[in-house]
């Protein structure tokens, strides 16, 4: 009997999330969008050099030469589904969950089998919902060389693996630096305290009202004048004796603004 053919390969693989309850609420529609979503994931999965090796049921497994690519197409795979999601209803979304391993596997004809892929299995069905788990494989392979961050999620049992496996979520979306050892907590710097860094953000400022931007807007000069002539009003209505006699220097500070706002006008015109 000949011996198994075994190779190394980073391994792939993924299932839809309450799939069970998409086909009781709409069988025919979920088939559907199964299809159409395998596709794109194959499609992107093959851009990364990889190869869909079966899709048992709801489920899709893959394989990659690379570690990187492989993480990289999980990551661009989650991206795309999302967006087809958000132009769908709730209770009508299909989130696949991924789970990547590098590791030892058994090649029979196009298929493959073995430990690389139980665990990745088992990353999957412990990833969230529209989420990647990496195993620490693929972790030490990858996390200087993608610009996401990590989550060290804990040790996880695998069937038939005597040891647990360390466990890394990748956060989608976040460009950060490579994520630290899983026994060290990341530093945090000294000169942000706890009640900065976890304070809302602050509320921005109130709008002005339309008259008040109006006068801002105003040359500095004009707005000491507009203000010479609030002071003048003021001073005749606490003085008040039956005659209106602010009037006339009003009259003139107005002959004044409206002199500075034309010949500056101009003065601006022949600069530009």
């Amino acid at each position: 009997m000949a011996a198994p053919v075994r190779k190394l390969t980073t391994v792939f693989a993924a299932d839809v999330q309450g799939y069970s309850r998409l086909m009781e609420h709409d069988e025919e529609g979920t088939l559907a969008t199964l299809k159409l979503y395998r596709g794109s994931m194959g499609r992107l999965i093959e851009a990364h050099g990889g190869r869909v090796v079966n899709t048992w049921g709801d489920a899709v497994i893959a394989e990659f030469p690379s570690v990187v690519e492989a993480v990289r197409a999980a990551i661009e795979v989650q991206s795309d589904l999302a967006e087809r999601n958000a132009g769908r209803p709730a209770d009508a979304r299909m989130v696949f969950r991924i789970g990547i391993n590098l590791g030892d596997v058994i090649i029979e004809g196009d298929d493959i089998y073995g430990d690389g892929v139980n665990i990745a299995a088992r990353l999957q069905s412990e990833a969230e919902p529209g989420g990647i788990l990496i195993s620490n494989t693929v972790y030490d392979q990858v996390r200087n060389k993608i610009a996401v961050s990590f989550d060290f999620r804990g040790e996880l049992s695998a069937k038939n693996i005597d040891e647990p496996v360390p466990s890394y979520a990748v956060r989608i979306g976040d460009t950060a630096h490579p994520a630290p050892a899983p026994r060290r907590e990341p530093a945090e710097p000294d000169d942000f305290p706890a009640w900065g860094r976890d304070a809302p953000p602050a509320s921005p400022p109130p709008r002005l009202p339309a008259p008040a931007r109006a006068l801002l807007a105003l040359p500095a000069d004009i707005r000491g004048l507009v203000g010479a002539a609030a002071v003048v009003t003021l001073i005749n209505a606490f003085t008040w004796s039956g005659t209106f006699w602010a009037k006339w220097p009003l009259l003139g500070i107005a002959v004044v603004i409206a002199t500075r706002l034309l010949f500056g006008r101009g003065e601006r015109g022949r600069r530009g």
